[in-house]
């Protein structure tokens, strides 16, 4: 999760077979945003009522087979883009992307330190 600067707040490392919307709720609690920016990816029932219940906003576009589609604000998912351009710096480091790194604990400590470098840019 990025706040809304683009800078990482928060990671969860999952495996490769492992959709990213399965942890979502877990970093929505360790986070406890005021609003969600996410992709079709993440438009499912369970996410949407944990950002309800939190009085959290979700701008996620709904996925083309919903029944009744959830409105969102596009002009604000327009922001989204901050999300992408930081991963995008995270994976200009050659371990990150590829994930030379054999064990957990060692990638982990890869992508805290790619966060990090993030943060002192500023």
């Amino acid at each position: 999760m990025v706040d809304a600067l683009g800078l990482p707040v928060a990671f969860e490392i999952t495996g490769g077979n492992r959709h990213d919307s399965q942890c979502a709720l877990s970093l929505i609690a360790t986070v406890g945003p005021q609003c969600l920016l996410g992709d079709k990816a993440y438009d499912s029932d369970a996410i949407r009522e944990d950002l309800s219940a939190r009085g959290a906003a979700a701008v996620i576009p709904p996925k083309a087979n919903r029944k009744d589609p959830a409105p969102f604000d596009k002009d604000l998912y327009k922001a989204r883009s901050s999300v992408e351009c930081t991963f995008n710096l995270l994976k200009q480091a050659r371990r990150f992307a590829t994930r030379y790194e054999k064990t957990l604990r060692n990638y982990a400590a890869v992508v805290a330190l790619g966060c990090s470098l993030l943060w002192l840019r500023i």
